[in-house]
């Protein structure tokens, strides 16, 4: 058995969607699905705003570039508004980072950053996830 299988993941944290305008999709979020805002933050060092939603049960963030030339910026003149990264919330997030190395995993975040809404994240990049850009998330 591989070692990556004794991570702890509790589950997804959350979907993040990119948008290019976070007051018009949280809008849309409440008066479509109920959605209740969580939390805003902004990283102005990663060029992002963001909305924490809850959806039901589940979590949705919505993120929006500060600017043309940042990572969201790019992505949505690339791709266009939609998913763009999915969540998974670890209990230990160091050592997560660790085992994916170990597994081979290709990490954009070779060590925890300080992510929005004070959690503890890494990022996994997409070539070593079938294409899906995974984030671990760590919230204390």
């Amino acid at each position: 058995m591989s070692s990556i299988a004794s991570v702890k993941v509790r589950g997804i944290h959350h979907l993040g969607i990119a948008v290019a305008d976070l007051d018009e999709a949280i809008s849309t979020y409440e008066r479509l699905f109920g959605a209740r805002v969580e939390d805003r933050d902004e990283l102005s060092e990663l060029g992002v705003s963001a909305a924490s939603l809850f959806v039901g049960a589940s979590r949705i963030e919505l993120v929006a570039p500060t600017g043309e030339d940042t990572h969201v910026g790019r992505f949505l003149a690339r791709r266009g508004p939609g998913m763009h990264h999915v969540a998974l919330e670890t209990t230990d997030i160091e050592e997560t980072i660790r085992r994916l190395r170990g597994e081979g995993a290709q990490m954009i975040d070779e060590t925890p950053r300080r992510g929005l809404f004070g959690l503890e994240v890494a990022f996994v990049h997409p070539g070593a996830v079938h294409g899906v850009l995974t984030e671990v998330v760590f919230n204390g």
